[in-house]
């Protein structure tokens, strides 16, 4: 049976049939918005600047005067001059006492990014944990990770899939560097090392109708469509539509993949008065995914296979995923705002969930093969109030609210017999064998309740020179685990906490910010293992306490940034005296971070930063690996990308970047040590006009030299994507 057969044919033209139906509804919506597409000049916020002299007509960078508008982009069009922080609202990077940095809709379109994980790379401090072609994105911000689960949709979390999101839907990608359970609450995965949120599409002041035609290697073609109009007669009304379908064979032997994906976003805006509605429907089939796999046994670390290799040969996997969302806010007056949003996400996973034991140092091992189906339903909702007022001279911006979030995860899993193990080996994997085990269907597992109330004033002196934070969130976590046999519930938490937020930001030139924080990130204390002289016990949510300060400086066309941070976060030891399971060793990150973004002269535009790690593991169980390197953090990484205009080929653009992440240890005992490693992009871009309609051609070649490295999630490992070329030729009607 060949790879092309394996899915049931219903599946496959259920995902084809639902993007089919968006980029017909795309077509209808065109129509029925406007007769005939006339030739025009598009302004839109996250437009770069343009050669004055280019065959194109220049774009110009503004900002919205529209309410609720997104914050217009810096210097260069990457990156915005601001973005939102949950609670907090939206405001100037200049004003906030973090470090966060927000990439444009223009930023996402340049580079051709798939999916958030190809975005954040772009900031040494970030990094993904999986590779591309793999089950999905995690990332990792200042040493320690980040669930995908973690992302929040427009404020909101819980909204999007626990393996990717398609970037084709989104505006904007807000990343905040540090824990961010003040802000947004607690994540369903209880992340500390930072929080990013995804902003979606919204109907622009001009009307936008796009036809982008999609290649990547090695032969997957794809089709998007994108169109937006505003109503009303102050275009009070907006609607913006997407969709995207792409199907064919991947960077991996024998490897395909369908996707499809469709959104709908409808807002209205008046003076007083704001309010969206978002949904969404992705689809994906994959034969031949980019697995991983554990060491083991190994005593050295074996060498990386071909990128070309699937280390599972015959694994699938199929994703779906729906949700839908609306917010609103009302301004009664000039003090008091009341905002609201909820919205409901349902998600399913259904892979293959191979076993592979005995790795030796040349890379052989043994395998079964394995099912492993999940599904998770969430509902999650935030409201509150936002109250502007001044007392004594000192401006106030006060938040008050609450946040719940409701999630059930059931799943089914199989595995299969040991006496069914084959042996395989990196560099000639072994086709996994047949399941003898039926596909059951998935139970229930667990439902999480995450509750929080949160009160958080900003004060504003000596004309803004001056704000200081400070707020808490106590936060409430529910956790019942269920039996997916029986269904019968086989443990049960309830327990509090309060995460404090404090942070300055002083200004003694305008173009100067010197800020520091305090914050705590949160994450479920879960129980006890099996084994130990405390099995079961039920801990209390543990606090990860992140400390940072740092100085900002805009010089018009350039924003530079330097800042240090610790975070500190707990973890689970049992003592090998008394085999008694707590909370008594510690995870401590520190860092330096320096950054700079923008427009440095005219057509040159460069976002360049590096991160120097100092991570240390103490309390460790009999102190054994006290002292040492935790897993996964490297002690340096750089980034440096640059994008420059030619002045002498009106309208051609060339980019690139280049990725550095150091040495880092796979283990705590760090007796394995996973080489450095650097990654090359290149990229060209070209505007013109076609019988008078805006065309854009972009190729990026992503890992240009074919590098091969290891990608650390956790104990797994995954070798990294092969040479990846993407092209597409965007149609502007």
């Amino acid at each position: 049976m060949s790879q092309r057969e394996f899915h049931a044919p219903a599946s496959q033209r259920t995902a084809v049939a639902r993007a089919v139906h968006a980029l017909v509804f795309g077509v209808i919506a065109t129509a029925a918005l406007s007769g005939a597409a006339h030739a025009q000049t598009t302004t839109k916020p996250d437009d770069a600047s343009a050669d004055a002299n280019a065959v194109l007509p220049a774009v110009v960078v503004k900002s919205s005067s529209a309410p609720g508008a997104l914050p217009a982009p810096y210097a260069g069009g990457q990156v915005a001059r601001g973005g939102g922080l949950g609670v907090l609202g939206t405001s100037n990077v200049m004003d906030q006492p973090f470090s966060t940095t927000n990439y444009t809709e223009q930023f996402i379109q340049d580079t051709q990014a798939r999916t958030i994980g190809d975005l954040v790379v772009n900031n040494a401090s970030v990094r993904t944990e999986q590779s591309s072609g793999g089950f999905g994105d995690v990332f990792e911000i200042r040493g320690f990770a980040v669930q995908a689960t973690d992302v929040a949709l427009n404020g909101l979390y819980g909204m999007v899939s626990a393996a990717r999101v398609p970037v084709n839907l989104l505006q904007r990608v807000e990343v905040l560097q540090g824990p961010g359970s003040l802000m947004y609450g607690m994540g369903p995965g209880g992340s500390v090392g930072g929080a990013i949120n995804i902003v979606t599409k919204r109907a622009d002041d001009e009307p936008l109708t796009r036809v982008t035609a999609l290649y990547q290697s090695k032969s997957q073609f794809g089709t998007a469509v994108d169109i937006g109009r505003r109503f009303g007669s102050e275009g009070q009304f907006g609607i913006r539509v997407n969709g995207q379908i792409k199907d064919g064979q991947t960077g991996i032997a024998h490897g395909n993949q369908l996707q499809g994906d469709s959104s709908v976003a409808l807002d209205y805006r008046s003076k007083q008065f704001r309010w969206s509605l978002d949904a969404y429907n992705v689809s994906e089939n994959t034969d031949e995914l980019r697995s991983q796999i554990g060491f083991g046994t190994a005593t050295a670390v074996p060498a990386v296979p071909s990128a070309y290799n699937n280390l599972y040969p015959g694994s699938k996997l199929k994703l779906r995923d729906t949700a839908v969302m609306t917010r609103a806010e009302y301004d009664f007056n000039d003090h008091v705002t009341v905002y609201g949003a909820v919205g409901e996400h349902y998600g399913t996973s259904e892979q293959n969930f191979p076993s592979a034991s005995g790795m030796t140092n040349d890379g052989a091992f043994s395998v079964r093969n394995g099912y492993y189906d999940q599904y998770t339903r969430t509902k999650s909702v935030d409201a509150g109030l936002r109250f502007h007022f001044d007392t004594f001279g000192v401006k106030h911006t006060l938040v008050t609210g609450f946040t719940s979030l409701n999630q059930e995860i059931g799943y089914f899993y199989a595995l299969g017999a040991t006496s069914s193990a084959v042996p395989s080996n990196l560099y000639s994997p072994t086709p996994l064998p047949a399941m003898t085990t039926a596909r059951g269907d998935m139970q229930r597992s667990s439902q999480t309740r995450l509750n929080s109330q949160q009160v958080i004033d900003t004060m504003s002196l000596f004309n803004d020179r001056l704000l200081i934070t400070g707020g808490f969130r106590r936060q409430t976590i529910g956790l019942d685990n269920y039996n997916t046999s029986t269904g019968a519930r086989t443990s049960t938490l309830d327990q509090q906490a309060i995460t404090p937020l404090a942070g300055i930001v002083i200004k003694p030139l305008s173009n100067i910010s010197v800020y520091g924080n305090f914050t705590s990130g949160l994450t479920n204390g879960g129980t006890a293992p099996a084994g130990t002289a405390n099995a079961g016990q039920a801990f209390a949510p543990y606090k990860s306490n992140q400390y940072e300060a740092g100085v900002k400086a805009d010089w018009g066309r350039v924003l530079t940034s330097v800042s240090v941070f610790q975070i500190s976060q707990p973890n689970g030891v049992t003592n090998p005296l008394t085999n008694i399971y707590g909370y008594d060793g510690t995870t401590r990150v520190r860092g330096l971070e320096l950054a700079a973004y923008g427009e440095v002269f005219r057509n040159l535009r460069l976002m360049a930063s590096a991160t120097f790690y100092d991570p240390k593991l103490q309390g460790t169980a009999g102190g054994t690996n006290d002292g040492h390197d935790p897993a996964g953090v490297p002690k340096f990484a750089f980034n440096l990308g640059a994008d420059y205009d030619l002045p002498w080929i009106p309208g051609l653009s060339v980019n690139g970047r280049i990725i550095h992440t150091g040495a880092q240890y796979y283990n705590a005992t760090n007796t394995l040590r996973l080489p450095a490693w650097t990654r090359y992009d290149v990229g060209v871009r070209y505007g013109m006009q076609v019988l008078g309609k805006d065309v854009v051609l972009r190729a990026n070649v992503e890992n240009l030299f074919g590098s091969r490295y290891w990608i650390q999630q956790g104990t797994y490992v995954t070798n990294a994507a092969p040479r990846t070329l993407l092209m597409s030729a965007e149609f502007n009607f």
